[in-house]
């Protein structure tokens, strides 16, 4: 496995090894030794997976502690837009948003980590993402920011006017509104 920093400090880029031949492929999406061996020492307790049409727009969501999430996202079929947008308040790069291409083609996968708001827009026809979570979901705990916060800036990759958002999703706040403790 390969690490690729991003700007944004303790948000990852994850690149398999890909085996290649005439039959497929074979790849380890996740292996708890080599991500400690990387220096990643995370204990995921359960996994989620979507299924989207294209121009959904999931997002951007966090969990407040103490039950914050760290995720590692990753496309088993299609092509997603990924987001996140650091809520560290004590973070340079507070408020500033990643977004990265993932896909079943390419492989890659991204590691949000705790005190980030996290979404994504599918860019293909289909997509199914599936991610680890090192805590389980707790409604209590959630919040959001809106998608289309003019503060952020966020290129999707889709048309916001035509994008399918969830009722929950538009109505969230602009980030100076949104009630993150991190």
């Amino acid at each position: 496995m390969r690490i690729e920093k991003t700007f944004i400090k303790d948000l990852l880029i994850v690149e398999p090894i890909v085996f290649e031949d005439e039959r497929g492929y074979f790849f380890e999406a996740y292996s708890k030794t080599k991500f400690r061996d990387l220096g990643i020492d995370i204990k995921f307790v359960q996994d989620n997976q979507s299924y989207s049409k294209k121009g959904t727009l999931r997002g951007l969501h966090y969990q407040n502690p103490p039950y914050a999430q760290t995720k590692l996202v990753r496309v088993l079929e299609g092509e997603i837009m990924d987001v996140a947008v650091d809520l560290r308040k004590d973070s340079p790069t507070y408020g500033k948003s990643f977004s990265v291409l993932l896909s079943a083609e390419n492989k890659k996968q991204l590691l949000v980590p705790q005190g980030f708001a996290h979404g994504f827009s599918v860019l293909s026809d289909t997509a199914s993402v599936m991610y680890k979570c090192d805590q389980f979901y707790n409604k209590e705990s959630e919040g959001g920011i809106k998608f289309d916060d003019p503060s952020l800036s966020i290129d999707w990759g889709i048309s916001l006017e035509e994008a399918i958002v969830s009722e929950k999703d538009q109505i969230l706040p602009f980030i100076e509104n949104c009630n993150s403790l991190f």
